[in-house]
């Protein structure tokens, strides 16, 4: 894990293709529901999520499919300016 992600646990919805997709993010005791997935992508080694929360949040999430860890790569309020936890 990168020094400047940070893990978290991520509940998710497996469709009809089996695929993952977010449904619920946990930061430390804060649940957030997603409201919006606004975007997915691949590279050769995560699975990336741009989700909108029910608190109007953006989140940057990744999954080491291969680990099976989830990482949170950036967040934004929408109050300041975006936050960026990784450089990768």
């Amino acid at each position: 894990m990168n020094e400047r992600s940070l893990q978290i646990d991520v509940a998710c919805y497996a469709g009809s293709r089996g695929e993952e997709t977010p449904r619920w993010l946990t930061l430390g005791d804060r649940r957030v529901a997603i409201s919006e997935v606004i975007d997915c992508w691949l590279d050769p080694r995560h699975r990336y999520f741009k989700l909108r929360g029910d608190d109007g949040g953006i989140y940057l999430v990744r999954h080491d499919v291969a680990e099976d860890i989830w990482e949170l790569t950036l967040f934004d309020s929408g109050r300041l300016p975006a936050t960026r936890l990784s450089s990768t």
